[in-house]
């Protein structure tokens, strides 16, 4: 077992649910002063954009309460310009805040949103299955052992060292999971001999093999010993896991895992990672518990407005548990919903605006911000995402496509089927993905309008052959 003499392994009784941060007034001054300088923005820091700055809202497993949804949609509205955005890790992000900075934090830590400690907001990133805890296929509940990895990433000092950009995975095998973003650090739920087991794997998600396993009990301790070995090893230029092992073989760096935990790490060759079932963020599906489900509906293209948010929130507490769960999808879950009120529920989201439908083309469209928001764009991602969406609807098309205004692919933390990418107003880049080509994948075509664009996936719809 790794040593606990610094305080690093907190004794925590498993939980079912996350916490709840206390909602009591903060002053969030003194917090800043702890905030090391990042390009990053998070909720104590805001950085700005053209379009006012952003404030980026982590949420412990994806998870937000209505209370606390109905208060960042009033934030956004009376500080900001009213634009609240869905990410790709399941946190919500203020844009086109004002110059009231001070007032919107200290709203959105009296609603509870915060860290525990103001250094440790950079390194909340864990993710879980929107579904953790509900999901029929699930083999773990992850949220008592999330908890616990939360509460340890914001209250050690030394891990306040990590990158903002330093991320975990905690996968419990549910059906729904977004498996294809790459973390630091990736821990997956499974069996073997009839004993439950945490896989895990570093640089990469819980598509590839994994290294190697550790007790399911033993997940918090692997956790310490992963982050401590990496500080131990990186340098300052080392910031993620995969610079460090270009440099440290992985043979070697499991040795150190394996020295701070005081066992052998166990064997798991052959085993991979159940498939999950593609599309299961956006409709009504079964939860474990026999008649409740959860509705999901997508953002279009990721935003949501103060109205929006409101209603969300007021589904929430007339039929569901009174949370709403985002996604990676930058969609968001309704769970806990009886199977005699889902239409009612599916109803009441599209009137606000939000797609609940898979045949509605804008719900498998994503983009960036965009040169309204962004310097860096090259293009009006979001407007030019909106007429693409009308085109393929005219011709009963879907088509998975992420438009990035620039190299930096902030909408999207994995590779999409389909990537154009901006090179001047309105023109885009096609690409395919392709797992033996880097980056987006393989390059189709050059400098597209929306209309060739379009026209290009639909000959490739209605073909077998991508020459």
């Amino acid at each position: 077992m790794p040593s606990d003499k610094a305080g690093i392994i907190p004794r925590l009784r498993p939980r079912s649910v996350f916490p709840t941060l206390p909602v009591t007034p903060l002053n969030p001054r003194p917090l800043s002063t702890a905030i090391r300088p990042s390009a990053c923005p998070g909720l104590l820091r805001i950085v700005p954009a053209l379009d006012g700055g952003i404030c980026r809202i982590k949420l412990a497993g994806g998870v937000i309460s209505a209370a606390q949804a109905v208060a960042v949609a009033e934030a956004a509205q009376v500080f900001a310009g009213g634009v609240i955005e869905a990410t790709n890790r399941a946190n919500l992000q203020i844009r086109g805040i004002g110059d009231e900075h001070q007032a919107l934090i200290a709203k959105l830590l009296e609603a509870g949103l915060g860290p525990t400690t103001a250094a440790g907001d950079d390194v909340r990133n864990l993710m879980l299955s929107p579904s953790a805890g509900i999901d029929r296929q699930c083999l773990v509940d992850t949220r008592p052992l999330a908890a616990q990895i939360l509460h340890t990433l914001q209250g050690h000092p030394r891990f306040h060292e990590l990158s903002p950009k330093f991320a975990v995975q905690l996968d419990g095998g549910e059906a729904l999971a977004m498996l294809q973003h790459h973390h630091d650090l990736w821990l997956a739920a499974c069996e073997r001999e009839g004993q439950r087991l945490l896989a895990f794997g570093l640089a990469g998600c819980p598509v590839d093999a994994p290294l190697a396993a550790v007790p399911l009990e033993q997940g918090h301790d692997l956790l310490v010993a992963v982050l401590e070995a990496f500080l131990d090893l990186a340098s300052p230029e080392q910031t993620r896991m995969r610079h460090l092992l270009a440099q440290v073989p992985v043979a070697e760096f499991l040795l150190q895992v394996q020295r701070r935990l005081g066992g052998p790490l166990l064997s798991v060759d052959g085993w991979r990672r159940p498939a999950v079932v593609e599309g299961l963020h956006l409709g009504t599906y079964p939860q474990a518990v026999a008649g409740r489900v959860y509705v999901g509906a997508v953002a279009p293209l990721g935003r949501l407005d103060p109205a929006m948010l409101k209603g969300v929130a007021q589904l929430a507490l007339r039929y569901g548990d009174s949370s709403l769960r985002l996604t990676p999808w930058q969609s968001l879950l309704l769970p806990d919903i009886a199977v005699a009120d889902a239409p009612a529920v599916t109803a009441g989201l599209a009137e606000l605006g939000l797609l609940c439908r898979p045949e509605q083309a804008l719900a498998h469209l994503i983009a960036c911000t965009g040169s309204s928001g962004c310097a860096k764009a090259q293009a009006d991602t979001k407007g030019d995402a909106l007429r693409l969406a009308a085109l393929l609807q005219a011709q009963g098309q879907q088509a998975a496509v992420h438009l990035s205004g620039c190299l930096r692919t902030c909408a999207a933390a994995h590779v999409a089927p389909t990537t154009l990418l901006a090179v001047a107003p309105g023109r885009y880049d096609l690409y395919v993905r392709d797992a033996t080509q880097p980056g987006f994948g393989r390059l189709r075509a050059r400098n597209l309008s929306i209309e060739a664009a379009q026209a290009l996936l639909d000959v490739r719809q209605r073909s077998h052959l991508d020459d």
